[in-house]
């Protein structure tokens, strides 16, 4: 399983997303607004759940991270980068 297939099931897990399957998150699809729908809330819970799974730390003090949540694609490039060995 690829890190990109991982985390789109982690969001489907994490933020109990019930009408929405894995392999239907878009890669590259916004996760906010039109695309999934995210809101501020579902980031706090997917952050919690990414810091966890990956030891990954992400805060609003982090420039980085808007950019980060923007697609499934984003996301993992973020996790790549500041994942802990």
């Amino acid at each position: 399983m690829t890190l990109e297939e991982e985390l789109q099931k982690l969001i489907v897990e994490a933020l109990q997303l019930d009408d929405v399957t894995p392999e239907s998150i878009d890669l590259d699809g916004e996760l906010f607004g039109s695309g999934l729908g995210l809101d501020s809330i579902d980031v706090l819970e997917l952050a919690t759940a990414l810091e966890r799974r990956y030891g990954v730390k992400l805060t609003q003090e982090t420039p980085e991270v808007r950019a980060a949540f923007r697609s499934v694609n984003t996301l993992a490039t973020f996790v790549r980068t500041h994942q802990k060995p």
